[in-house]
């Protein structure tokens, strides 16, 4: 079936809706709940157009040759992403021979709904596809352990995770080198031994 639309529109902005009032925090970024939203960025290239986009606005020409690929296929996933609410046309430059579009995230960068169906699974993969191998001299730390809390130890635990994710750190792209996060505590499926009746 074909799309008659302007390829500059998606169908958010047929109907009038303005991208950037979709529901975002305080911090500006974009709430993500939608099934939509996760198959998009569940794609590992879609995914790395959305870290490129955290730096500035970028044409497809940009992307296609920061991500060594053709300006054809930037093109389909950008229109997926921006069909799911993600990236908006930033501006339109008229260039020699024709005009460059401009594409941006819709916000300062993405946060889960406390509702969304994907959450901690869609975070850990997301986490995986970006990392790197630490190379000699790089920060580089992962650790998995196991606790036994009580529920209010559990809570004050969670706080101070919350809290430690939220520090301001330096957020320019371009000065130094990228550095993920992932902070996660969670339910784990680890069994208990009934008790010892020999000791």
């Amino acid at each position: 079936m074909a799309d008659d639309r302007p390829a500059d529109r998606t169908p958010a902005e047929e109907s009038g809706a303005d991208p950037d009032t979709r529901l975002h925090d305080e911090h500006g970024h974009l709430v993500l709940r939608s099934p939509e939203q996760f198959k998009a960025l569940g794609h590992p290239l879609r995914h790395r157009v959305v870290n490129l986009l955290r730096h500035r606005p970028a044409t497809l020409r940009q992307l296609a040759e920061a991500l060594g690929m053709s300006k054809g296929t930037i093109g389909h996933h950008v229109r997926v992403l921006r069909e799911a609410g993600l990236l908006r046309l930033a501006e339109t430059r008229h260039v020699r021979g024709g005009t460059e579009q401009y594409f941006a995230l819709v916000g300062r960068g993405f946060r889960l709904h406390r509702d969304a169906e994907v959450g901690a699974e869609f975070l850990v993969n997301a986490a995986l596809g970006e990392m790197l191998p630490g190379g000699p001299g790089q920060a580089s730390h992962t650790v998995l352990r196991h606790l036994w809390l009580t529920d209010a130890e559990a809570h004050a635990l969670e706080a101070r995770l919350r809290a430690t994710a939220d520090e301001p750190h330096p957020s320019e792209p371009g000065r130094g080198e990228a550095y993920g996060l992932l902070v996660s505590l969670f339910r784990a499926d680890v069994p208990s031994l009934p008790p010892d009746d020999g000791r």
